[in-house]
């Protein structure tokens, strides 16, 4: 008998290499786990790619009208056989699974086909109007994330007139129009104080009312949310235990309850991506600047179809990113739900 063998129930030898073999296939295990959860989700991505696509070209064919007439404006004649030729090399006269396969297709490539109205590849009209909207969301959510902290860790755990004061501020915030919110500050800061220019997108000061205008209204909801994490929070053992060996009231929050407050906020990502792609319509608008919300705005007023595909699967995969990103992000909050 050597050192590695060991006796087994009913008297004979194991030889060491099979009493580790179950140790070996713990990792093993884990990793076919892994495997199973991304080839879930990326069965999930696919799902609600091919979701919004499906809807995207559906809304193609019920749009009314002749997408012919769309394409030559309202002011121009064509002849039959021009408008017969038109329908030909955009695959109108096909049958409509036909059309369909067509489209994905092109999808498939990385092809959201040529703009209507513009005549020029949707992709190239998106790739020009990311930035703005990019820098218009980023400087929404720091300005809100920030609003939110800030009302919620100062007001959280007490019953005071700031608290009230506080949600009455958020509850006003959250219930306000958007394109209200930026017509009154228009008003104070651009027309009467001249702090702040009316519109554009040129440099850092172009930048701070829209994104205020934006930032408000998700400021107002989040702080909400927030107060009622640190609330919970608050009355968990540890930050009870924390404070009993005297923690101030600041590093009490800050350390201790707002790292467990924020996975509602997290929670809530999905709906802030929504909240933020529907308000830069509106935003961009009112301030006139750039950005996917105005390209999408100007689609859809002439109908071009192949933009609002484009800007529609775009905000399908910004979503299903985001969303993985949460989920990725929830062990990292909460050890508490990391598997061993």
């Amino acid at each position: 008998m050597t050192f590695g063998d060991a006796v087994t129930g009913n008297g004979t030898l194991a030889p060491a290499q099979d009493r580790l073999a179950p140790t070996s296939a713990g990792p093993r295990t884990r990793t076919a786990r892994v495997l199973r959860a991304v080839g879930r989700r990326l069965l999930a991505v696919a799902g609600v790619l091919l979701g919004a696509a499906t809807l995207a070209f559906g809304a193609l064919q019920l749009i009314p009208g002749d997408p012919v007439s769309v394409l030559l404006g309202p002011s121009t004649q064509a002849s039959p056989r021009v408008r017969a030729e038109i329908t030909h090399d955009y695959g109108f006269d096909q049958p409509l699974l036909v059309q369909y396969g067509h489209f994905m297709g092109r999808l498939a490539r990385g092809d959201l086909g040529i703009s209507y109205q513009l005549q020029r590849p949707v992709s190239d009209l998106i790739a020009e109007q990311v930035r703005p909207t990019v820098e218009l969301a980023a400087a929404a959510i720091v300005l809100a994330i920030v609003l939110a902290i800030v009302f919620a860790v100062a007001t959280a755990g007490r019953r005071s007139l700031g608290r009230t004061l506080a949600i009455g501020w958020e509850l006003l915030a959250a219930s306000t129009p958007s394109y209200w919110v930026g017509l009154l500050l228009l008003t104070a800061l651009s027309f009467q104080a001249h702090i702040f220019p009316v519109s554009g997108d040129d440099g850092l000061r172009a930048l701070v009312l829209p994104g205020l205008t934006l930032a408000l209204p998700l400021a107002g909801v989040l702080g909400q949310v927030l107060r009622e994490g640190l609330d919970a929070a608050l009355a968990q053992p540890h930050v009870v235990s924390a404070q009993a060996r005297g923690t101030g009231v600041v590093a009490l929050r800050l350390r201790h309850a707002l790292r467990h407050a924020t996975l509602p906020l997290v929670t809530l990502a999905g709906w802030l991506i929504g909240a933020l792609l529907g308000g830069a319509v509106v935003v961009e608008t009112v301030f006139g600047r750039p950005g996917i919300g105005a390209l999408a705005l100007s689609a859809v007023s002439s109908r071009d179809m192949p933009v609002v595909t484009g800007v529609v699967l775009l905000s399908a995969t910004v979503f299903v990113t985001i969303s993985t990103v949460v989920d990725l992000l929830y062990p990292v909050l909460d050890p508490r739900l990391r598997k061993v």
